[in-house]
C-alpha cells in the first residue's frame, strides 16, 4: 500500500479484529481514524454496494454527495464486472483488497488513486465494507474537474488469510552472481 490513508485504515481494521476473522461494524470508532475520514467510506455488501457514508475528500473528488449512490456506478463498464467479482471474493473469503485505480474526468484528465476495501461483520455476518480511495498524487486540477469514472488496475489481497507461507514461489531462481571486475591477460605491445 502506497498511500498513508490506506496503511492507516488497514492497520486500524486489522487491530479491530482482536483475534476474530473480521471486526464488527460496531467496533469501528470514527474518532480513531479521524485523520483519514475524508478519504474513507462505508458500503453495504448486499450486492447493491450503496454508500452508507462517504468522506468529504471523496465526495469532492467526484464533485457530488455519494451517500446512497451505488459504488459500482462509479466504474467504467469494462471494470465494473471485475470490481464486483473482487468485492464478492473479499466478502466470501473475509479478506481485504488494495488496488490501483485510474480516475478519469470528462475532459480526459486522469489521476492515479489507491483503493482499499475491507469487509466488516454486521450482526454476525459480512454485510459491510469499509474502505478508502485516495489520490497517489494531487494534480492542480483535482477537485476543480470531478472524476467521472474509475478503472481498475493491479490489485492484491490483504488480511489474515493471506500470508507468504501460503503463496507459491513463482519467481525464477536468480543466476549465480558474476564477478564485477574482470581482468584480461594482455598488455601493450612494443
Amino acid at each position: 500500500m502506497k498511500h498513508a490513508a490506506s496503511r492507516e485504515l488497514f492497520a486500524y481494521w486489522d487491530g479491530s479484529r482482536r483475534g476474530r476473522l473480521l471486526p464488527e461494524r460496531s467496533d469501528i470508532e470514527p474518532r480513531r481514524i479521524s485523520r483519514i475520514l475524508g478519504d474513507t467510506f462505508i458500503l453495504d455488501a448486499d450486492g447493491s454496494y450503496a454508500f452508507r457514508l462517504a468522506g468529504t475528500r471523496l465526495c469532492a473528488l467526484f464533485g457530488r454527495e455519494l451517500r446512497g449512490a451505488r459504488f459500482l456506478d462509479l466504474w467504467h463498464p469494462q471494470s465494473r464486472a471485475a470490481i464486483a467479482d473482487l468485492m464478492a471474493t473479499c466478502r466470501a473469503e473475509a479478506i481485504g483488497t488494495a488496488a490501483s485505480v485510474r480516475g478519469s474526468g470528462a475532459d480526459g484528465r486522469e489521476v492515479m488513486l489507491e483503493l482499499v476495501l475491507l469487509p466488516l461483520h454486521h450482526h454476525g455476518r459480512p454485510a459491510r465494507f469499509i474502505g478508502s480511495l485516495a489520490p497517489l498524487n494531487v494534480p492542480f486540477w483535482l477537485n476543480a474537474v470531478p472524476v467521472e469514472t474509475l478503472s481498475l488496475g493491479a490489485f492484491r489481497h490483504l488480511g489474515p488469510a493471506i500470508g507468504d507461507s501460503h503463496l507459491p514461489d513463482l519467481a525464477a531462481p536468480l543466476p549465480a552472481p558474476r564477478p564485477r571486475l574482470i581482468v584480461h591477460e594482455g598488455g601493450r605491445r612494443p
